[in-house]
């Protein structure tokens, strides 16, 4: 079991240690500046679960008026099938709702076939458009 809160300053570390254990970091996103990004925008969406006093997972939720967004969901490797990860989807779906959200999406990339079935057993369909992307800062 997993107590989910919201992310504080003191877990940076912890976090940035977790997304590492889990190869979220690329070199073309600094996780500090991400995470200062976050804070300015929808700070009740950066969620951590928290076991025996570690930060075990992470989660973090966007809203823009339109859409939903999930990136940087994490659980540790040691931790992963323990059903955390489905907690906290569960946990930031539900703060998205209560945002009026009325739908929400999320990326993922194409090699990792395991977190495309772990999202389709959360009911999560790919849809047929493309992604595109365009970076205004470089970290």
């Amino acid at each position: 079991m997993i107590t989910i809160r919201e992310y504080s300053s003191s877990d940076l570390s912890a976090v940035i240690a977790l997304w590492e254990a889990c190869g979220l970091v690329v070199p073309q996103n600094s996780p500090e500046r991400d995470i200062q990004r976050k804070l300015q925008v929808d700070a009740d969406l950066f969620l951590v679960g928290v076991k025996a006093e570690q930060v075990v997972a992470s989660v973090m939720g966007g809203y823009e008026g339109h859409r939903g967004w999930i990136n940087y969901l994490a659980v540790h490797p040691q931790e992963q099938g323990s059903g955390f990860g489905r907690q906290m989807m569960n946990a930031v779906e539900e703060r998205l709702l209560g945002k009026g959200c009325p739908k929400i999406n999320l990326q993922i990339r194409t090699t990792n076939s395991a977190v495309r079935a772990f999202y389709q057993s959360l009911g999560y369909s790919v849809d047929e458009v493309v992604s595109m992307g365009k970076r205004l800062e470089l970290d």
